[in-house]
């Protein structure tokens, strides 16, 4: 089977776009990623487009009808939070089965105002049982677990705000580009203890695409700026006895980084850099457990020590993350990617990881999937 690259990868700024479809900024994006490669929609063997609100709206045939309608296999993605890690999910195994030489995969969303997410609409509803089935909520008591656990402090939670909002600065395309205090942070409207409104991410328009290759089509290109895909995992929920009445945090996000660090050969000391879902504060903490940056309840000192801090001893979220850069849901596990290849490629500007080869990207779906992308300069 043939390895995967990336051979090119961009993003339109994330933001608020009232006068523009979810197809549209998918365009856009499509465009930017087919410029970076050097190749056109053309040259293109499928079109894989994820969406999660707009997923009715048929994104990659919107995309071709603006870019250019060639007859290739076109399939939309809706899998959550997790929806543009799906869409290269498949394409990269539509590369690795020898069925394309050339794949697009573009992710889109414009989202709805106000809080999103919410009760599930089937089986026993949280309402009730843990207070609130919205997501805020959901993540404050995910947290909350943690603190009563490890001891994990309000304000070690506020610091992944922190840290975030300023590598945002450096990140001409987040949609926040403002330094928050650690006191600013903590004061903000409390929205589900200990979430105040400066540690929920940023709800967004925003559009994001890759270009992925097989291995014979990036040396006809040239391997200068190719990063290859070292692996590839999604995962859904496993049963557990609480999963009836809410999902648990953890555990999907466990089970895929154990099978992206297998398939890579590799561990979480090989990684230069992280991109993961900090969809709340409360989660990057969880997450740097999950993904192994550190071990059980370590994480609290992590943030206390700067190891996730850009020149820490694993940046996390450099780009400024969902807390500061922004969360349009379908686009959020593509843009992630973007983010590491361009650090790979040595692109980030004044946010770059000097020295950086292996970067890892992770996007969490609550209750849907968890995908785990590990990334390699080539």
């Amino acid at each position: 089977m043939s390895d995967v690259y990336i051979v090119g990868a961009d993003m339109i700024a994330f933001g608020r776009y009232p006068d523009k479809t979810p197809g549209q900024l998918a365009a856009e994006a499509s465009l930017l990623a087919l410029d970076d490669a050097g190749l056109t929609i053309k040259d293109m063997g499928a079109i894989y487009a994820s969406s999660s609100f707009n997923a009715a709206s048929m994104i990659g045939q919107q995309v071709l009808k603006q870019i250019g309608q060639t007859g290739i296999p076109c399939i939309n993605v809706s899998n959550a939070c997790a929806s543009g890690a799906t869409a290269v999910r498949e394409a990269w195994v539509g590369i690795k089965a020898g069925i394309y030489d050339a794949v697009l995969a573009v992710g889109t969303e414009k989202n709805p105002r106000g809080m999103l997410g919410g009760a599930p609409t089937d089986g026993p509803s949280p309402e009730g049982l843990f207070g609130s089935g919205s997501m805020p909520a959901v993540f404050a008591e995910a947290g909350m677990v943690h603190a009563e656990k490890y001891g994990t402090t309000i304000e070690q939670f506020a610091q992944v705000a922190v840290k975030n909002h300023h590598h945002a600065t450096m990140n001409p395309k987040a949609v926040y580009r403002n330094e928050t205090p650690l006191d600013e942070v903590l004061a903000s409207e409390m929205i589900a203890y200990p979430l105040t409104k400066l540690m929920c991410s940023a709800n967004v328009d925003g559009a994001a695409a890759v270009v992925l290759v097989s291995e014979k089509k990036a040396k006809e290109l040239g391997l200068s700026r190719a990063v290859k895909v070292r692996a590839s995992a999604l995962t859904s929920d496993p049963y557990e006895p609480r999963n009836p009445v809410m999902f648990d945090a953890n555990s999907v996000t466990k089970i895929a980084a154990k099978q992206a660090y297998e398939m890579a050969g590799l561990g979480p000391d090989d990684l230069d850099l992280v991109e993961l879902h900090d969809c709340f504060a409360t989660a990057e903490i969880l997450h740097y457990e999950n993904l192994g940056l550190c071990a059980e309840g370590e994480a609290g000192r992590m943030i206390d020590s700067g190891d996730a801090t850009l020149g820490g001893r694993i940046p996390v979220n450099v780009s400024g993350g969902l807390l500061s850069k922004g969360h349009p849901i379908g686009a959020t596990g593509v843009a992630n990617m973007v983010e590491i290849v361009e650090h790979l490629r040595g692109e980030a500007g004044a946010r770059q990881v000097e020295g950086a080869k292996i970067g890892l990207a992770h996007v969490l779906g609550f209750g849907a999937a968890t995908g785990v992308h590990i990334l390699e300069k080539a």
